[in-house]
């Protein structure tokens, strides 16, 4: 939290100390370093005493956070941005299911992948929508509920070693788009020169040219 216009306004007509308002919720946010959280904040207008309580951050920046990404794709149906181990899944699911409507944490887990399915996650080198085919049939069964978190530097390997592939495929259907959009640019202005040079008449067999025209002096 840093001071800003925001929070003036919203801190300034409770009479509060927003410095330390300000330096309370740094040090009670601590942990969650490179996470937006949601912060309550409830002020006594009498006392002006105030007392602060940490949410639980959005399901999609713990998401953000496992993959170290800043953002989420813009496209997820052409663009992924990471590739998540059931054991990470199974570690945002443990974070958020205390705050989660759901009562049985495979619940919460199947919500988490419907997360990763919105921000152009994959999940164990597949698309979050066969995962939960896969759960469906039993897959990962131990690990959901041993509540496993651990991920074996092995497979951590392949798991980027597969991501890898899909960024250069990505980046090459990219670049080609862009050729192509290029290519079609140009197509388009030599077209548009094209009409233009055509729609300047030449005179016609037989017809003399226009003369330029001259200055007459009086």
């Amino acid at each position: 939290m840093s001071p800003g216009p925001a929070v003036a306004q919203q801190l300034g007509p409770m009479g509060i100390n927003m410095g330390q308002v300000i330096s309370d919720v740094n040090e009670a946010t601590s942990g969650f370093k490179g996470v937006t959280v949601p912060v309550h904040l409830t002020v006594d207008p009498k006392t002006k005493e105030f007392s602060i309580k940490v949410l639980s951050p959005p399901t999609s920046e713990l998401i953000k956070k496992e993959l170290k990404i800043e953002k989420a794709s813009g496209e997820r149906l052409k663009q992924k941005v990471g590739n998540l181990a059931i054991e990470q899944v199974i570690s945002v699911s443990k974070a958020k299911h205390d705050s989660m409507l759901s009562n049985e944490f495979i619940s919460t887990v199947k919500s988490v992948i419907g997360t990763c399915q919105a921000l152009g996650v994959l999940i164990e080198n597949k698309q979050p929508m066969e995962v939960l085919g896969e759960i469906a049939e039993g897959k990962y069964h131990e690990e959901i509920e041993a509540q496993k978190t651990d991920v074996d530097p092995e497979k951590q390997k392949e798991l980027d070693a597969f991501f890898k592939t899909v960024e250069a495929e990505q980046e090459a259907i990219k670049k080609a788009a862009e050729e192509e959009a290029a290519a079609a640019e140009e197509a388009k202005a030599a077209a548009a020169t094209g009409e233009a040079t055509e729609g300047e008449a030449a005179p016609a067999e037989g017809e003399a040219a226009p003369a330029a025209e001259e200055e007459v002096k009086a």
